[in-house]
């Protein structure tokens, strides 16, 4: 199996489109700005959503599913939140087609819809029409309801899993009855998203807040999750919105206090989306294909067999299902690829293109000296293993690969936060060396913005562990309190 890929060296973006198509992750479909998803890439998703779920379950979520198209009226309620989404939104206006004289297919000019329908871009809309219904009392809160869904924004320029007209995701929306219960879902909510990422993807991030620029369009607060992807650029792997009272008043959300006053409650929205793939294939991956962390991985170890008869064929299945037993028992996820069609190079090929953690090859002269030739994605090195402490070894090693390479990812990011404090320094390293720069801004969304169209930086996020220190802005030398996180993102 040839590879071919080019090196990230050359040219990063061409190096990762090829890569998802190559590693069957994905492909563009025959719809413009859409994507299939191809088995394998949605194996590693369905291993996200599995793993997201559970932690929004202990934290008292509950799923449900709210509908794909919202009446246009509905959006004009919330200015603030329709102005964000305006430009990217799919309208359906007309609900019947009919065959034209010609034998084509056209639409029914009479199928007219009263009101046009918005192909959901988010449903904070439907979703808080929907909850004046439920909401009556303080009994009803809080409210803890997420949704794994699909959304479409119409985006002109696209790439797989980072920016495409449709994708999946899901949306948390919970109400609450105080403003500090809500401040405290959006905070916990990017604290999951944060272990997510770290404990699961193996990606370090940084926690930090929005600029208003920035912000979610009607939030108050935006939290959010900052990663840095090889090519330098940093990438927004979760946000998580407080709302404040601003849907529930554009909704009529009300509820009796236990004094029996009636009050709007307060909101929160959150999400992430399959950018994450996009992340997790940037973060790790390598000119030889994916790179997968053991915990995502949806084959975590492929045994290979190598043999010229059919008896060692035999001897080494034996052997192979052994292994596979054991492991099983230990929750790994093993394959046995004993396909005749192709030859032991060519799957050793493959499974390092698809970034499975291990592989362990089985030879006659491994049956005769009772080891196992076992290789590691990561680091592309070799070892034998013998038979009796194999399956210790392969547990271990999947533990030690997942850390190995949460920590490689977090010396490159630890290695790229640059602090500046002129602006000819804060170009230089934008142009040099990329990265997180780390500079004073004057808190204006003038500057921001002027800064955004010199250099294409925008602020990721003013981080929450930032020390709080006088200095002068970067760019205007006026008083600023603080660094904020510059980069170039996705």
């Amino acid at each position: 199996m040839s590879k071919n890929l080019t090196k990230r060296s050359e040219d990063y973006s061409k190096w990762y489109n090829e890569l998802v198509v190559k590693a069957d992750l994905a492909e563009n479909s025959g719809v413009r700005g859409c994507m299939v998803i191809k088995p394998y890439g949605y194996a590693i998703w369905e291993k996200m959503q599995a793993e997201l779920d559970k932690k929004f379950k202990e934290t008292g979520h509950e799923n449900a599913y709210f509908p794909l198209f919202i009446p246009k009226s509905y959006f004009s309620k919330e200015a603030s939140h329709v102005d964000g989404f305006a430009k990217e939104c799919a309208v359906v206006t007309h609900y019947r087609l009919r065959t034209a004289e010609d034998g084509s297919i056209e639409v029914d000019p009479d199928a007219k819809l009263e009101e046009e329908l918005i192909v959901r871009p988010t449903s904070e809309t439907i979703i808080w029409d929907t909850y004046r219904k439920w909401i009556q009392s303080y009994r009803d809160l809080p409210l803890l309801i997420n949704q794994w869904a699909n959304v479409v924004r119409w985006e002109m320029r696209t790439r797989l899993f980072l920016r495409t007209a449709e994708f999946l995701w899901q949306e948390g929306h919970t109400a609450h009855a105080t403003q500090k219960e809500a401040i405290a879902e959006a905070e916990q909510m990017m604290n999951v998203y944060a272990d997510f990422a770290q404990n699961f993807m193996a990606i370090p991030v940084v926690k930090g807040v929005k600029t208003a620029n920035e912000r979610f369009a009607g939030a108050l607060e935006t939290y959010c999750i900052e990663a840095l992807m090889q090519d330098g650029k940093a990438l927004q792997a979760g946000t998580s919105h407080f709302l404040g009272q601003n849907f529930a008043k554009a909704f009529d959300v009300k509820f009796a206090n236990q004094e029996g006053k009636q009050e709007y409650v307060w909101a929160t929205s959150w999400g992430v989306s399959t950018r994450l793939m996009g992340a997790l294939v940037m973060t790790h991956s390598d000119d030889n294909g994916l790179v997968l962390p053991p915990n995502l991985a949806p084959i975590q170890v492929v045994i290979v067999p190598i043999y010229k008869t059919d008896e060692q064929f035999d001897a080494i299945s034996e052997t192979a299902k052994q292994l596979m037993a054991d492991l099983r028992k230990l929750n790994i996820t093993v394959k046995y690829d004993n396909r005749e069609t192709h030859k032991p190079g060519w799957k050793f090929n493959e499974y390092e293109l698809k970034g499975v953690p291990l592989r362990v090859a089985i030879g006659p002269n491994d049956l005769a000296n009772g080891t196992f030739e076992v290789a590691r994605r990561d680091t592309l090195t070799k070892e034998i293993v013998t038979n009796t402490d194999i399956v210790q070894y392969l547990q271990g090693k999947l533990e030690q690969i997942q850390s190995d390479m949460y920590n490689k990812a977090l010396d490159y990011r630890d290695s790229h936060i640059t602090e500046v404090n002129t602006f000819e320094e804060f170009k230089e390293v934008l142009d040099t060396k990329a990265g997180f720069v780390s500079a004073h801004w004057d808190g204006t969304p003038e500057t921001e913005e002027k800064i955004k169209e010199l250099t294409k930086a925008t602020i990721r996020c003013i981080a929450l562990d930032r020390v709080e220190e006088a200095g002068t802005c970067v760019f205007t030398g006026n008083q600023s309190v603080g660094r904020v996180l510059f980069a170039r993102a996705y």
